[in-house]
């Protein structure tokens, strides 16, 4: 069963996947909106890849504050949540997604990507890194 990862923000979402062991994460692209509440074809493309890699859950990084309380982000992202459980039927797993952006760009930074190249992937690899936090934590 493969896994989705999600990184939810304002006008982007990253989106990562499992490979079918559930062992190695992998970023796969970008959803762009043009603004923050338009969700109708987020959704739907994310239902689409859910479709596309036969996924059976997904695990959407959850933006809690740095002393574990619960922010506006957080908030927008069990609203998140709620949707997609009702749109694809699966469980959607709250993972801490804390500090990922910045461990994004620091793997970016190493690998030598151009700063304006950065912006393109880095919610897909933040993505990824929290879908293979909750893969490492599962293993264990």
């Amino acid at each position: 069963m493969r896994i989705l990862g999600l990184d939810y923000g304002t006008k982007t979402v990253g989106v990562a996947v499992s490979d079918a062991l559930g062992v190695t994460a992998q970023p796969l692209e970008t959803i762009t909106r043009k603004s923050a509440g338009k969700l109708r074809q987020t959704l739907a493309r994310i239902e689409a890849l859910v479709q596309e890699y036969a996924v059976g859950k997904i695990v959407l990084g959850y933006p809690k504050n740095m002393n574990n309380t619960i922010g506006e982000r957080a908030a927008a992202c069990e609203e998140l949540q709620a949707m997609l459980e009702r749109r694809t039927g699966l469980e959607v797993i709250l993972w801490d997604e804390r500090m990922t952006t910045l461990e994004s760009e620091r793997i970016l930074i190493a690998g030598g990507v151009r700063r304006e190249n950065r912006k393109a992937v880095i919610d897909r690899m933040a993505a990824a890194i929290i879908l293979q936090s909750y893969l490492d934590a599962q293993s264990r």
